[in-house]
C-alpha cells in the first residue's frame, strides 16, 4: 500500500490481464461479528478482507473476550464471545473500543453491545463523530437499552451500559438515512429472541441490497428473518446463532466497479479512439476474479449500469470479463438508491460519455466517510468538468480528452474518492495526483498496485528522475529516499553491475572475459522487490541484497562495468524497469544513455574531503579502521579514473541540475530534489 503524501497517476490507456479482488468489506465485517456472536463456537472465515475497517472489528472482538486468530492473509479463525461479556476492562472502567471510520463496525456493535450487557465506550475518527447514529439509538432506547452521547447528541462517541430489556412493543427504525441502522438491529436482536421480535421501518428503506446481504448472512449463521415487503422484519422466537464452521467471504463487488469502469473505456491504440481499429481485434479484455453471476452483493447491479453506458461484460460464476463496447460511453439518467457506493464510479465514467449523466436518489452520499456529493462535484470540477449538484442528485457533463486538466485530487480520507478519481487518468493526456493514497486501506489496501499491474501506458508517459554523481556522494541514499517519498520504483544501476559480477563469480567466469560476462548480463534473472530504501534484490529468486554490499562484489563490479559489451547488454533490462507509477534511476548512463528524455536529471556532488569524512564514519561504525587522508586520496584518484575512462566516463548530462551536498543533510538534499521535481510536474 502506498503511504506517500501523494501519488501521481500517469495518463493511462486501457486495462488488460487479470485482477483478483479482495474480500467484501460489508460481508467481512458482518461475518466477523456474526462469528463472534456464536458464543464459544469456532468459525473459519475464508477470503476475508484485510483492511482498516476489518482490523478495528477484529480488535474489538478480541477486547470483548472473543478471539480472532490470523491463519493467513485472507483466512481467520474466530472463537465466539463468552456467554457473559466482561462488564468492564481490568481497571474497572468501561471497555473502550476505537472503531476508526468504520460504519460497518460502529453501527452493528452499538446494537449488539447495547443488548448484551456490560459497559462500553465506542469512539472513532473525527469524521466518524460527524456520522449520524441517533436513529439507531432512538430505536434501541424503547427496548430498555442505555446508550448516552459523550459529545454531540445524535453522533458518536457513545457510552453503553447494561440494559433492562423490554420486548413488549415493535421496534421502529428509520430507513431513509442509512441501512446500517437496520442491519445493526437485525444482527443484534437474535441474542434476546425469547419471543417474536418485529422491526418496523419508518420511511423508504435505502440501500436495500445491503439488507439483502445481512439477511443472507443471518441465514448462513442459523437465523431466519421473515420480511414483509421492506417495511417489517420479524425475528422468530428461539432464534440462536450457530456457526457454519467454514464461511467463504465473497469478493468485493464495489471494488470490482473501478476495474469494470476502466476496462469499459475505449483503449487508445495507435493514437486512435476507434473500437473497430484492426489492432484492437486481438484485445481480450480484463478478467475480474472473485465476484460474478450469483453474487449476493447489491453492487453487482453496477454491471447493468455499466452495460447501459456501453460496456461489454460477460458474467460467469465468480468472475467476469470486461471489454470496451460503445465509444464514447453513453450518458445515463439513473436512480442509484440500490447502488449508492458503486454509483460513485458512474460519476467518473460520465466524464467519458456522449452527454450529461444524472445520478439520482443518492442522499446517503452526504453522510458517508465525507459529503460525497459535494466532494465529487468539487474534484471533478478541478479536472475541468461541468458538474451540477442537488440535495440528492449529481449531474456530470462529459469532458473531451483534450480539455482534461492535470489536477491534484483531495481524497477527504475517503477510500472511494481516491479509487474513483484515479479513473480520471484514463484521459490519455495528463496525469492525476491523488492525495493521501493510503486512505484506500479502508477496503482495498493494494488498489493502486493492482491497477498498475494491469494498466497499459505509453512508456514515455511514465516519469523518470535520474540521479548520478561521483563515488561516496550519497547518490544511492538520496535516490532511494526520493523514490520512497514519491512511491516510485528505484533502479540502482550499480546493483545490476554488482549482480552481474556476482553471477560471473558464481559461474566461474573470468571477470576480464568481456563476451562471457556480457552473455551473463543479457540473461540476468534479477528482480527488485519493494520500493525506495527497502528494495530487496533477488537473483534467480535468491535474495542477494547483502551480498551486493560486500566490498569484494563492489570491486568486481567496477571491473565488469568497464566492458562496453556488458553496459550494452544491460540497456534493455534497465529500460524494462521503467514501470508505473514512475522510476528513480541512480547511476552512470541513466540520464545520458538510458533515459535521455527524463524530465529531471540531478548530478550530485560533494567535496572529496566531505565524502572522505562520510566514508570514514561508515567504516568506523562497522569496526573497520581507516584514515580520512587515505580515503580522500583514494576518492580523488577514483574520480580521475572515472572521468577519464573510455567507456561510460563520469560526466553530468548537459541538462542536469547540479547539487553540491557537502554541507547539506540528507533530508535537505531530498527536499531540494523533490522541489525540483515538483517544478517539472503540471500540477
Amino acid at each position: 500500500m502506498y503511504s506517500t503524501q501523494f501519488l501521481d497517476v500517469p495518463p493511462l490507456e486501457r486495462l488488460t490481464g487479470r485482477v483478483v479482488l479482495p474480500g467484501s468489506k460489508s460481508i467481512s465485517n458482518r461475518a466477523l461479528l456474526l462469528a463472534a456472536l456464536c458464543s464459544g463456537e469456532i468459525t473459519t472465515l475464508n477470503g476475508i478482507l484485510e483492511s482498516d475497517d476489518t482490523r478495528v472489528m477484529r480488535q474489538a472482538i478480541d477486547q470483548l473476550g472473543g478471539r480472532v486468530e490470523v491463519i493467513s492473509a485472507d483466512v481467520v479463525r474466530v472463537t465466539g464471545l463468552p456467554e457473559t461479556v466482561p462488564s468492564s476492562d481490568p481497571n474497572g472502567a468501561p471497555i473502550d473500543l476505537f472503531l476508526g471510520n468504520a460504519g460497518t463496525a460502529m453501527r452493528p456493535l452499538v446494537a449488539a453491545l447495547a443488548l448484551r450487557g456490560g459497559s462500553y465506550t465506542l469512539r472513532g475518527t473525527p469524521r466518524m463523530h460527524e456520522r449520524p447514529i441517533g436513529d439507531l439509538v432512538d430505536a434501541l432506547t424503547p427496548l430498555g437499552c442505555r446508550v448516552s452521547y459523550l459529545g454531540q447528541v445524535g453522533f458518536p462517541p457513545l457510552r453503553i451500559d447494561a440494559p433492562a430489556v423490554d420486548l413488549s412493543q415493535a421496534i421502529a427504525v428509520r430507513g431513509d438515512v442509512s441501512s446500517q441502522f437496520l442491519t445493526g438491529l437485525l444482527m443484534a436482536l437474535p441474542q434476546i429472541a425469547s419471543q417474536d421480535i418485529h422491526i418496523d421501518v419508518i420511511g423508504e428503506l435505502i440501500s436495500k441490497p445491503y439488507i439483502d446481504i445481512t439477511l443472507a448472512l443471518l441465514g448462513q449463521f442459523g437465523v431466519v428473518v421473515r420480511r414483509q415487503a421492506w417495511s417489517r422484519f420479524t425475528i422468530s422466537a428461539g432464534s440462536r446463532y450457530q456457526s457454519p464452521g467454514n464461511f467463504l467471504v465473497e469478493a468485493d463487488a464495489s471494488s470490482a466497479t473501478y476495474f469494470i469502469a476502466a476496462a469499459s473505456m475505449n483503449p487508445v491504440i495507435n493514437g486512435q479512439n476507434d473500437v473497430k481499429n484492426d489492432s484492437y481485434r486481438d484485445f481480450d479484455g480484463l478478467e475480474v476474479v472473485g465476484v460474478g453471476a450469483g453474487a449476493i452483493q447489491g453492487d453487482i447491479a453496477f454491471v447493468d449500469a455499466a452495460c447501459a453506458m456501453g460496456a461489454n461484460i460477460a458474467l460467469q460464476t465468480g468472475s467476469m470479463r470486461v471489454r470496451p463496447g460503445s465509444w464514447p460511453l453513453k450518458a445515463i439518467d439513473l436512480d442509484c438508491n440500490h447502488i449508492p457506493d458503486a454509483a460513485m464510479t458512474l460519476a467518473v465514467m460520465a466524464l467519458y460519455a456522449d452527454g450529461p449523466s444524472t445520478l439520482r436518489n443518492i442522499a446517503s452520499w452526504r453522510v458517508k466517510e465525507t459529503d460525497r456529493i459535494a466532494a465529487m462535484a468539487t474534484e471533478l470540477r478541478k479536472l475541468g468538468a461541468q458538474v451540477d449538484e442537488g440535495r440528492d442528485w449529481l449531474r456530470v457533463h462529459p469532458l473531451p480528452r483534450e480539455q482534461f486538466k492535470a489536477a491534484t485530487i483531495r481524497t477527504y480520507d475517503d477510500h472511494r474518492m481516491a479509487m474513483c478519481l484515479s479513473l480520471a487518468a484514463f484521459n490519455g493526456r495528463v496525469p492525476v495526483r491523488i492525495e493521501d493514497p493510503a486512505c484506500v486501506g479502508k477496503t482495498f489496501p493494494q488498489y493502486f498496485e493492482t491497477l498498475f499491474d494491469v494498466a497499459t501506458v505509453n512508456a514515455s508517459a511514465i516519469p523518470v528522475l535520474c540521479i548520478d554523481g561521483p563515488t561516496a556522494s550519497g547518490k544511492g541514499t538520496l535516490a532511494s529516499l526520493v523514490a520512497e517519498r514519491l512511491g516510485y520504483h528505484y533502479l540502482d544501476s550499480g546493483a545490476l553491475y554488482r549482480a552481474t559480477a556476482l553471477a560471473a563469480i558464481r559461474a566461474g567466469v573470468a571477470l576480464d572475459d568481456e563476451a562471457a560476462v556480457a552473455a551473463l548480463a543479457s540473461a540476468l534473472a534479477i528482480r527488485f522487490d519493494g520500493a525506495g530504501a527497502q528494495t530487496q534484490v533477488l537473483l534467480g529468486g535468491i535474495d542477494i541484497t547483502d551480498d551486493l554490499r560486500a566490498e569484494a562484489t563492489g570491486m568486481a563490479a567496477s571491473q565488469v562495468s568497464a566492458h562496453p559489451k556488458v553496459r550494452h547488454a544491460l540497456v534493455g533490462l534497465q529500460l524494462s524497469l521503467q514501470k508505473l507509477p514512475g522510476l528513480v534511476a541512480d547511476g552512470r548512463d541513466m540520464g545520458t544513455v538510458i533515459f535521455p528524455n527524463a524530465p529531471l536529471k540531478v548530478f550530485l556532488t560533494a567535496s572529496a574531503q566531505a565524502r572522505a569524512e562520510r566514508r570514514h564514519k561508515q567504516l568506523i561504525s562497522k569496526g573497520n579502521p581507516a584514515k580520512i587522508e587515505d580515503l580522500r586520496s583514494d576518492l580523488e584518484a577514483r574520480d580521475a579514473r572515472d572521468t577519464q575512462r573510455s567507456s561510460a566516463p563520469l560526466k553530468p548530462s548537459a541538462d542536469a541540475r547540479h547539487l553540491d551536498n557537502s554541507n547539506l543533510s540528507i533530508e535537505e538534499s531530498v527536499q531540494i530534489v523533490l522541489d525540483w521535481w515538483q517544478q517539472t510536474r503540471p500540477f
